[in-house]
């Protein structure tokens, strides 16, 4: 999903309202992939809890309000996921967003549920690089680390493919750069989710 511009922004608006000091586009940029709460450790290292956990939920409040800009698909990405799909190859998302926010931003961009097998999201479980996430995937598919693949456009996505002893490739369509990608060890490095097909028919 194309939604760096958007969380970079909300993120902004949560310190604003929270009264903390402000924090340049990179830096709000650089924790996206995170789980909220450790997101906001990271912006926010010497605020109270308090002013944590009102970061946390006006961060929210930004996120799901009515007016808020709608997260788009990047290119050719429907098209890659719906043909994956076809050719038996199970879908599943594991994602920093709340369950909340992950269940809106499917709604926005058109996926239907019935699209992936599963989901957990950074409210349910440990958060990235953690690798929880996916291990419980694993166990809930009945799949073992290598029989299936990561794809992270940022660099905790892929080290937690790592901790999780899994494969995976990196994306290009999000915060982090093919040299910090890299870093990770994956598999490969795309220009973005669409290309991923054609990469397996090589691969």
């Amino acid at each position: 999903m194309d939604s760096t511009a958007r969380i970079a922004a909300t993120l902004e608006m949560a310190l604003r309202d929270a009264k903390l000091p402000r924090r340049t586009v990179q830096e709000r940029r650089d924790v996206i992939g995170l789980g909220l709460d450790d997101a906001m450790l990271l912006l926010a290292p010497k605020a109270t809890k308090e002013q944590l956990e009102q970061l946390v939920e006006r961060y929210r409040y930004h996120w799901l309000k009515p007016e808020a800009p709608v997260t788009l698909l990047f290119e050719g990405v429907a098209e890659a996921l719906g043909t994956l799909q076809q050719q038996g190859y199970w879908l599943a998302v594991a994602t920093g967003k709340s369950r909340t926010g992950l269940d809106r931003s499917l709604a926005e961009c058109g996926l239907p549920e019935q699209l992936f097998v599963t989901s957990r999201c950074a409210d349910e479980t440990r958060g990235k690089p953690n690798p929880q996430m996916l291990e419980e995937i694993l166990e809930e598919t009945g799949l073992q680390p290598g029989d299936a693949i990561m794809l992270g456009d940022s660099s905790y996505d892929l080290e937690m493919a790592k901790h999780a002893k899994m494969h995976s490739l990196g994306v290009l369509t999000g915060v982090h750069d093919e040299a910090r990608l890299w870093q990770q060890e994956p598999l490969a490095v795309l220009d973005s989710v669409a290309d991923f097909p054609d990469w397996l028919l090589r691969a």
